[in-house]
């Protein structure tokens, strides 16, 4: 695959240092080429809200195609990407969105079932498509919650959308946050230091009213918020006008107020999208397979492509990811890869793109690119391995095994699960999952290990691994977390890929059904996808426990829901393998 020349690369680096111009800067001071700005240009929806714009434009006068990006974390921080873009020949939007910052009208969050995102983007895109020295054609770009809105806009086909950059969000709220449950390290934290203190400045509520405030605040009492029970009686503060939507899903938390997938059909315009196999949005890559196979047009269908790294959902295009280096093949411009993506669609230049596959993946121990021409791999062959101890499994110095025969007879371990003492989330400070060593959490008993023996050969594992658990359990509910790791010969453990599952959902966000105690249950759990070249000497590991807190929220063990109830059991957990309960992991495996 055609990267950007080091040329380009350092050009868009050296980019980000040039001064910016604005309406009421001293142009003497201000770089020849240095973007022209405007500051909160009144752009109108058709309900009459006015939204504001911050508009950059190249220094000399042209007609160019527009980049549009929309966010509710506020716009100047899109002003580097766009100064990047403007000085590559773009006139770029940056617009803050309903209700935030700038922008009139009521901001409503993304757990609600209806929202003005969708038509705010169409009428967004409409409305630059004719601004002065616009060619008409608008590619869309952003990461995270600002894709969120790209997906929304592009579901409504706006006829002056071209192409789109929505990066690293999941098709449903349900895969950000877990089935059933919501991750309160990343979450409350987003909440109370991300989206609140703006909402707080406009109406005039009490509470900190800066980032910089509702940060150092989170610091000194996020230990509080975290282990709080229940969910649903925490204070107004932490969602503020929000209050009532998000309630309404705490209460039913098994609803998807997202389904991005289903507007999958009606979207025209390709998509380019770069993730991480660590992001705790690569969900199940439901949006990229929908857009290869059900996007409404052959452009959509055959032009979208996938690229996905060994990064978080933070740092993508870094080679280090949490304490791992992944080398130096992991370092990747992510603004230089978008600008060969919106050269190709906007302005009709050979960039390489249309010549390219459709889904580029790094083979992690390989650390290596390598292309692919679908998602899932259609020749990824299933290699299945059964789990197999004498009883005492419990951390890695126990007698856990992973071994290639189903065991005849049948045999168990067992451990407890005590929601006042989950098993600690090894993540980063900002409450994005990385991968970790799991040395930290050798001593703790309420971790089943099982390791292979030294692997002989090279084994590639791509796609999402599968695990069949049967186990059984003391509690009306619970949760069981299974956890593929590499052993490394130094004896690092190091993430590979995690699935889980909450008890009372086994059958279906929809099937709520609690447990019956003792009684042996099948659960099928997925994991997320990933890929990674086990290598001579290595050991495959398999983890089971029932907590990753505060990565997940902590199942109680109770019949009650957990965000209305605060009560916490502790649970008897039971892992069954061999005979007609054999426990095995199901590995996509690449030849």
């Amino acid at each position: 695959m055609k990267r950007p020349s080091l040329v380009l690369v350092a050009a868009l680096l050296a980019a980000c240092s040039f001064p910016l111009a604005s309406q009421g800067q001293d142009k003497k001071k201000a770089a020849p080429d240095a973007p022209i700005m405007e500051a909160n240009v009144d752009v109108p929806m058709r309900d009459g809200v006015i939204l504001r714009a911050d508009i950059f434009r190249p220094a000399k006068p042209g007609k160019y195609p527009i980049l549009m990006g929309r966010t509710p974390y506020n716009k100047k921080g899109l002003h580097g990407a766009a100064k990047i873009f403007a000085k590559s020949g773009y006139i770029v939007v940056c617009q803050d969105a309903r209700g935030r910052y700038e922008s009139d009208g009521q901001w409503e969050s993304f757990l609600r079932f209806d929202t003005n995102d969708g038509r705010d983007g169409y009428d967004t895109v409409e409305w630059a498509a004719k601004l002065p020295g616009s060619t008409g054609k608008v590619g869309t770009f952003g990461v995270s919650y600002n894709s969120f809105l790209q997906w929304r806009t592009a579901a409504l086909a706006p006829p002056s959308l071209v192409c789109m950059s929505a990066q690293s969000i999941p098709a449903r709220y349900t895969d950000l946050e877990g089935p059933g449950s919501i991750k309160p390290g990343r979450r409350l934290q987003w909440w109370y230091a991300s989206m609140t203190f703006d909402m707080r400045k406009r109406s005039g509520s009490p509470g900190s009213k800066t980032k910089d405030e509702a940060r150092a605040l989170w610091k000194t009492e996020s230990d509080k918020w975290l282990h709080f029970v229940p969910w649903l009686d925490l204070p107004r503060t932490f969602w503020e006008e929000e209050t009532e939507a998000v309630q309404a899903w705490l209460k039913n938390p098994s609803l998807d107020p997202w389904a991005l997938h289903k507007g999958v059909p009606n979207i025209t315009v390709p998509n380019l999208n770069l993730i991480g196999w660590f992001d705790h949005c690569n969900g199940n890559m439901m949006l990229d397979t929908a857009m290869f196979t059900k996007a409404k047009t052959e452009v959509a269908r055959n032009g979208s492509r996938t690229i996905i790294g060994p990064w978080s959902h933070t740092g993508r295009g870094r080679r280090k990811v949490g304490n791992i280096d992944f080398g130096a093949k992991a370092g990747f411009n992510v603004l230089a890869e978008d600008l060969r993506w919106f050269d190709y669609w906007l302005k009709g230049e050979n960039t390489g793109i249309a010549d390219e596959s459709p889904v580029r993946i790094f083979v992690m121990g390989d650390n290596q690119w390598r292309d692919e021409a679908t998602w899932p791999l259609k020749r990824a062959k299933i290699k299945s391995l059964f789990l197999s101890s004498g009883g005492k499994a419990n951390t890695p110095a126990g007698d856990g095994k992973i071994i290639k025969e189903k065991p005849a007879d049948e045999s168990s371990d067992h451990y407890s699960y005590d929601p006042k003492n989950p098993v600690p989330t090894l993540y980063s400070k900002a409450a994005f999952t990385v991968p970790a060593d799991q040395k930290p959490h050798a001593e703790r008993q309420d971790i089943l290990v099982y390791q292979s023996e030294p692997l002989t050969e090279r084994l590639e594992v791509t796609g999402n691994p599968v695990v069949e658990l049967f186990a059984s359990t003391s509690a009306p509910d619970t949760d069981f977390f299974v956890r593929l790791i590499d052993v490394h010969p130094d004896g690092r453990a190091i993430d590979v890929s995690l699935g889980m599952v909450r008890a009372r959902y086994r059958k279906g966000l929809d099937k709520e059904a609690l447990l019956i105690a003792g009684e042996v249950v099948a659960y099928k759990i997925t994991l997320n996808p990933s890929s990674n070249a086990f290598l001579p000497g290595h050991r495959i590991r398999i983890d089971i426990t029932s907590s990753d807190f505060p990565n997940f929220d902590r199942n109680h063990n109770t019949a009650a829901n957990p965000n209305a109830d605060a009560e916490l059991a502790v649970a008897k957990q039971k892992v069954l393998h061999g005979g007609k309960h054999a426990t095995v992991i199901h590995l996509p495996v690449i030849e």
